[in-house]
């Protein structure tokens, strides 16, 4: 397959400062006026995601030829105009994230069901049930395209949410071209790809997985989801599709060791989450004299991270992660000559303490290393506004300045292409 760029022309550096700059110019008023009202009109409406979609794409649609005939962007270029409908989808989508994100039950109940299911099967499966050639099997490799995909929930804009998507897929498309290449075999295909990002995915078990797919397909700019972002969005669609459908005869079992598997690990989740739901009141409290202390009951450090990451994925992430000053860092900002190693270990490093950590029990009480405050929350100035709008906005929680947009903070929705075309080696991200 070909390293070609997975987004197109919105693969350019996504000038969001450039956006919000220009929409803080008097002649911008309108254009202002416009998007605050769209979004408050949001919040007058029951959830219904097939109207919220058409919504949201005719109105990104119009302003995006708007902006095309308006003197603001008099001479731009064609990558100075698509990024700013880029920035347009994110400052909209993010406050309208609480509105539309799994926004009616049968949603949220099936995140539950496939999120529980996956738990279960990631504790049996093996690359070799899903015809994982020996020669493309690394699990340590791939545990960089894991992380990249368990940060989905982090970000609210459907374009930061798809890049988590694609830099997972071409960690793993980079690992089999390596694979191949060393091997003398011939370069991978989809019958090579699918199978790798559907074992990628049950490990990491990404929340609200269905969820995300269903906001991606809804709200990213149609014109956008194309060419190679649409094909390893494909991928990823079947790789869910594959898991919720997930049996016996697909991995390649017998049904009575599929389904003891199974019982097996229902057993093991159940007990894990009886264990951190029944502390003993008091630590001096000793075991009956009929009683003796089991060995067995005493869960290993594999069994604790395991516990301590499904309760991190059901849990804010962000809270966690941000208390370690250098684990969102990108590598270009360090000077250390050997960064791309010391920051990829780095982050395995803290990814395991926070899993461990969570799995003992310990909160967010507990002494953490000094954190980083994120950057400044991002305002452009508009219009009052008018007597029928509502004066507090969608997604804050409280009301702002009447001539202000709702700030939206850079840090919790930007999300970076961790590995860029010419990398080959599965490196940090």
């Amino acid at each position: 397959m070909e390293n070609a760029d997975i987004f197109g022309s919105s693969t350019a550096p996504l000038t969001w400062h450039d956006f919000l700059e220009r929409m803080r110019q008097p002649s911008a008023a309108d254009f202002v006026k416009a998007i605050k009202s769209f979004i408050v009109s949001f919040s007058n409406n029951a959830p219904d995601p097939e109207r919220d979609s058409r919504a949201v794409q005719e109105f990104l649609g119009n302003m995006e030829a708007a902006f095309r005939a308006h003197s603001l962007w008099a001479g731009c270029s064609e990558e100075e105009l698509d990024s700013a409908g880029e920035g347009l989808e994110k400052y909209v989508m993010t406050k309208l994230y609480p509105l539309v994100f799994a926004s009616l039950p049968e949603e949220k109940k099936v995140d539950e069901q496939l999120h529980e299911k996956i738990a279960m099967i990631q504790h049996f499966v093996r690359p070799e049930n899903l015809e994982i050639k020996p020669v493309f099997q690394n699990e340590t490799s791939w545990l960089l395209a894991q992380k990249e995909l368990q940060k989905i929930n982090m970000y609210k804009a459907p374009r930061d949410k798809i890049v988590c998507i694609l830099n997972c897929c071409k960690v793993i498309n980079n690992l089999l071209l390596n694979a191949s290449i060393s091997e003398n075999e011939n370069p991978p295909g989809a019958d090579d790809f699918l199978p790798v990002l559907i074992y990628v995915t049950i490990k990491a078990n990404p929340p609200q997985l269905h969820s995300n797919l269903l906001y991606i397909q809804r709200f990213r700019r149609e014109s956008r989801l194309a060419a190679e972002a649409a094909y390893y969005f494909t991928n990823i669609l079947s790789a869910e599709s594959f898991i919720r459908n997930i049996n016996a005869k697909a991995l390649s079992m017998d049904e009575t060791e599929f389904e003891c598997n199974m019982r097996s690990s229902q057993a093991l989740l159940s007990g894990l989450l009886e264990d951190s739901s029944s502390q003993p009141e008091s630590s001096e409290t000793k075991p009956r004299n009929d009683e003796q202390p089991s060995i067995d009951k005493i869960p290993s450090i594999s069994d604790l991270e395991n516990k301590g990451a499904a309760m991190i994925l059901e849990d804010n992430t962000s809270d966690f992660f941000q208390n370690f000053p250098y684990f969102y860092s990108q590598a270009g900002i360090l000077t250390v000559s050997d960064v791309e190693e010391l920051l990829t270990n780095y982050k395995q490093l803290v990814f395991k303490y926070v899993c461990l950590s969570k799995g003992l029990g310990i909160g967010q009480n507990q002494v953490w290393p000094e954190t980083v405050k994120g950057p400044e929350e991002e305002t452009f100035q508009g219009p009052e506004v008018s007597k029928t709008e509502s004066p507090h906005t969608v997604g804050s929680p409280a009301a702002t300045d009447r001539n202000k947009i709702p700030a939206v903070n850079v840090h919790d929705t930007e999300s970076k292409l961790a590995v860029e075309d010419g990398e080959r080696s599965g490196g940090g991200s």
